[in-house]
């Protein structure tokens, strides 16, 4: 069947919107510029420059260096050791807070649990304490002589050099279990609730139903937690920082960006800026592979 086309007949001009989305993405835009290009382009323009001196004693001055800043990055030990630290970190870290997130989410969403409004509150309460408050709460907890629990303190020294790393993750997990718990929990109460109306027709149990249902379609939440989990790996910072007090075993370089604080400090700027650029390439190399790994099971 075709529609006829009466002759003569004009049609309808296009209505655009050109000046009403400038106006609503101008503000985006120019935040975004001024925060978030601009700081990037400045410390890649920061990392091509070396520090030059006029004799022993003269004042220093920067110069166009090219790759000179990334080959000390390539050659420091001590940057490459900070990264394989956090990255053992976020190795058994990770997956022990996503699990926590996802079991206090099952728990929260589960019809048999009663109370959700108190247990959604005391497990979100610690990701409202700043990180540098529960670091040094939880310095105090772990210090031999200051600790009120100085029998478990003072036979186990988490503060030791083999222990300190995870006396961190321990921190962090406890600050940021709530925070993914509700990211996944949103995500479980978007699921409708006739699938889990099918479901119990068929007889299924709420251990079924939570382990069919609920956790393949949280899926999506729980790789999106996993993400933000893996690039604050490897942005660890205050919490280590604060460590340093308690404990001789976290230096200046335990974590890379302790390194790119104590390389600014000195100050050298621009090694502190190459450091600071190999790191973002190397959260973004391993968010986005583990996004397309992750995206390429899920399509199998």
């Amino acid at each position: 069947m075709t529609t006829a086309v009466v002759p003569g007949r004009r049609r309808a001009p296009r209505v655009t919107h050109k000046r009403a989305i400038a106006v609503f993405v101008a503000p985006f835009a120019t935040l975004f510029t001024l925060f978030y290009l601009v700081p990037i382009g400045y410390a890649v323009y920061q990392s091509t420059l070396v520090v030059e001196r006029e004799g022993t004693f003269g004042p220093p001055t920067q110069v166009f260096g090219g790759l000179a800043q990334y080959a000390q990055v390539m050659q420091s030990s001590a940057f490459w050791d900070s990264v394989l630290r956090v990255l053992l970190f976020g190795i058994v870290q990770v997956p022990v807070m996503l699990g926590l997130a996802l079991l206090f989410a099952l728990l929260l969403d589960s019809p048999l649990v009663r109370g959700r409004r108190f247990f959604r509150l005391a497990f979100f309460v610690p990701y409202a304490v700043p990180g540098v408050i529960a670091a040094i709460m939880w310095g105090f907890l772990y210090s031999p002589n200051l600790s009120p629990f100085r029998p478990v303190t003072q036979s186990v020294d988490l503060l030791s050099a083999d222990l300190v790393l995870w006396a961190i993750a321990n921190v962090v997990t406890w600050v940021f279990v709530g925070y993914n718990m509700l990211i996944i929990y949103s995500s479980l109460l978007a699921i409708p609730a006739e699938v889990y109306e099918a479901a119990r027709l068929d007889g299924a149990s709420q251990v079924r139903i939570a382990w069919s249902i609920k956790i393949p379609l949280v899926m999506p939440a729980i790789i999106l937690t996993a993400i933000f989990s893996i690039i604050g790996t490897l942005q660890l910072l205050a919490e280590p920082q604060v460590f340093r007090t308690f404990s001789s075993a976290v230096t200046s370089t335990f974590t890379p960006n302790l390194l790119v604080y104590s390389t600014a400090s000195v100050p050298n700027v621009p090694l502190a800026a190459a450091f600071s650029v190999v790191l973002a390439l190397a959260t973004f190399v391993l968010s986005f592979t583990f996004l397309k790994v992750t995206q390429r099971k899920a399509f199998q």
